[in-house]
């Protein structure tokens, strides 16, 4: 009978993966206004490249998609004036894709919001629990021998970001976590 526990349990938790991932999603698209999660995480992932590495298929791997995927997202992003792409250099096949100025800016605009939205996710959570968390999530992605290119070093979007703003931000995030599940 354990068993068939266990293989419960494996469907459990991948429908609620799969359908919590869609949630969030939605909610933060809501939520953050001027670009979608998808719009942002593309961003994100374009920052945590190398300029001249930028290609779609990298941005696919980082982000751990599709190249057909992350293509609709650019050409959204380009009609927008997010993003532009421009020939590689390196693989006359390829493009890369560069953040416009006017593209920094949105990402500053939802930048303090996606803090809060993230702040409000994870509010009945303690520290240690999203580090096990993350630890969970990252054990999982290796599923198939891969493992995840994640985000932990420091990006390189060319945003100017105000010191004092992300201090203030960051406290008054501590303070809502503590309200909420007093750390």
């Amino acid at each position: 009978m354990d068993d068939y526990r266990e293989i419960f349990l494996m469907q459990q938790t991948y429908a609620t993966l799969f359908s919590l991932a869609n949630k969030i999603q939605v909610k933060a698209d809501k939520y953050l206004g001027a670009m979608t999660s998808r719009q942002i995480m593309t961003m994100v992932a374009i920052g945590h490249l190398q300029e001249d590495q930028t290609t779609l298929n990298n941005i696919a791997r980082k982000l751990g998609t599709t190249k057909q995927s992350v293509k609709q997202v650019i050409t959204i992003m380009e009609r927008k004036g997010y993003v532009v792409t421009v020939p590689s250099q390196q693989d006359k096949r390829a493009v890369n894709v560069k953040i416009t100025e006017y593209g920094k800016q949105a990402c500053v605009e939802v930048s303090e919001r996606s803090v809060y939205f993230f702040a409000n996710v994870f509010k009945d959570l303690k520290t240690e629990e999203i580090e096990t968390l993350w630890g969970l999530l990252k054990k999982l992605y290796r599923f198939d021998g891969e493992e995840q290119d994640g985000f932990e070093e420091e990006g390189n979007v060319g945003i100017e970001v105000d010191q004092e703003e992300l201090t203030r931000v960051i406290k008054e995030v501590g303070r809502l976590r503590q309200e909420t599940n007093g750390k």
